[in-house]
């Protein structure tokens, strides 16, 4: 490891070494093989989010013929990846490209400056350990791309809950789930209603006592099938990787269909979802009470579960579902606010994330902190008035790596142009008296808990954040990179 006082020089930069990171290396490794590169990684293995995610049943909440890479075709059967298998896809891009020789683990980026004058930045990382190591270790590099997610990894999100301190038995939060806990036969009360209480509860009621999901509010909840028909009969006559594009678009397009549907008709798709959850549920079954949200399809992100398998979980008995709200926590379990008490010898607050910008380090430009909510997000990647710098966050209505893929691309196709013009310097120029709102409209509950930190957006295109795949394949991957919003500057030009 370089010692305290190094000072190494890359091309570009890459934070972190999950999904986006080794995707970003991968891109740039192929597109841009004269640049040189680092990832810093802050925790001491490749996966990012499917390293951390160890609670029973983890997987994809999206099919893995969009969330796996455009370069590398998901070949397994299974639609719906398990974390351990989504880990083992990652981990052998990085091995097979050599990306996992670049990467700096146990360094977590706490400061990054840009200096015009040099046009470069220079980052701080601490270096991080099971017991501390101390010391930060000091970098440049000419572009910076972070890939660092969008929650806090050491601390997932739990309400302050009264008197959560009374109850007698265990409280696990699934973000940092104990290797040790033994929950067969026990009686298990998940609370939440998101993505991770429908994937813990068919898991663990497979050797719980019985498993109350607990939710304040109903989640619209559709079954997907595990494996997909027409990737497996193309895969036969196919070669892999026109079987994995064509079923990749064939995905792409029934998720589009499906949004504008629910934006347009909302009523028609609220009635479908209705008629779906009813189906694999028992005659009798409370649907407009646990399955029948207030806001309408895709405001919020829709909860997909493979082969149905929350409803055969309610439908057997092992497992049941509670809407109702907390009145406070006893010893034996939640007493809610209806006066019913749910007796618990383990609580999972599956309350989602901690939102953090940037991976939570400093950005600094020229002397003056980047204040993140008083910046314009240029293309959904680029913050205005930050010089050579890219980050990447997904879709809210579609796979994640399909947005992360098209960011590479797009910062891969930035540097080329650089190199080809001669220029040291791009960076986004946003109207002070452009319009602006918030980066993202939707509902989720770990996006306006932190609304007013994210950077905003503006009306129009390229400062819009689009929630399009096939509009960004258009533009992010075939569009001019010269625009009116972007100023490109040459070695050594004085900064405005």
């Amino acid at each position: 490891m370089a010692p305290d006082s190094s000072s190494d020089h890359v091309d570009v930069l890459i934070v972190g070494a999950g999904l986006s990171g080794i995707g970003a290396a991968h891109h740039l490794q192929e597109r841009c093989p004269a640049k040189s590169f680092l990832l810093l990684e802050a925790r001491h293995a490749i996966g990012g989010t499917w390293d951390l995610f160890r609670y029973p049943g983890v997987r994809s909440d999206s099919d893995m013929y969009t969330f796996g890479y455009r370069f590398r075709p998901w070949t397994d059967d299974v639609t719906m990846a398990d974390g351990p298998s989504i880990l083992s896809y990652i981990r052998e891009t990085a091995t097979e490209a050599g990306i996992d020789q670049k990467i700096r683990f146990g360094h977590r980026m706490v400061r990054a400056e840009w200096c015009s004058a040099e046009e470069r930045w220079t980052v701080w990382a601490a270096r991080e350990g099971p017991s501390p190591v101390g010391g930060q270790v000091k970098l440049t590099a000419k572009f910076l791309f972070n890939c660092s997610g969008y929650y806090k990894y050491d601390q997932g999100f739990t309400p302050p809950f009264p008197q959560l301190g009374d109850f007698g038995g265990r409280v696990v939060h699934p973000q940092h789930w104990p290797e040790d806990l033994d929950y067969a036969g026990k009686r298990v009360v998940v609370i939440g209603s998101g993505a991770t209480a429908v994937t813990l509860v068919p898991a663990m009621a497979a050797s719980a006592a019985h498993v109350v999901m607990l939710q304040r509010s109903p989640t619209y909840v559709v079954s997907e099938p595990g494996r997909d028909a027409v990737a497996l009969f193309l895969r036969r006559w196919l070669p892999a990787w026109l079987a994995y594009l064509l079923t990749r678009w064939k995905n792409v397009g029934k998720a589009i269909l499906f949004y504008w549907l629910s934006q347009t008709y909302p009523q028609t798709v609220r009635g479908w979802l209705r008629a779906w959850a009813q189906e694999q549920l028992p005659d009798g079954f409370a649907v407009d009470v646990h399955f029948k949200p207030k806001y309408d399809p895709w405001d919020q992100r829709l909860c997909a579960v493979p082969n149905g398998d929350l409803f055969a979980a309610l439908s057997s008995g092992r497992a049941s579902v509670v809407t109702d709200t907390i009145q406070r926590f006893t010893a034996g379990g939640v007493l809610l606010s209806s006066g019913e008490e749910l007796k618990a010898d383990l609580i999972v607050t599956a309350t989602g994330f901690t939102l953090q910008v940037m991976g939570g380090a400093e950005l600094v430009v020229d002397g003056e902190p980047v204040a993140f909510s008083e910046r314009v997000a240029y293309k959904g990647m680029m913050l205005s008035g930050v010089p050579n710098s890219a980050f990447t966050v997904g879709y809210t209505n579609s796979s994640w790596t399909l947005k992360a893929d098209l960011v590479s691309e797009y910062v891969c196709r930035i540097l080329n142009y650089m190199d080809a013009g001669g220029y040291a310097v791009q960076v986004p120029r946003a109207d002070p008296a452009m319009e602006r709102h918030a980066l993202l409209d939707f509902g989720a509950g770990y996006i306006q808990r932190s609304i007013d930190e994210l950077p905003k957006q503006g009306a129009a295109w390229p400062w819009r954040l689009r929630m399009n795949y096939v509009a960004d394949v258009l533009s992010i991957r075939h569009g001019a990179l010269a625009d009116s919003a972007m100023e490109f500057r040459r070695p050594h030009a004085k900064p405005d």
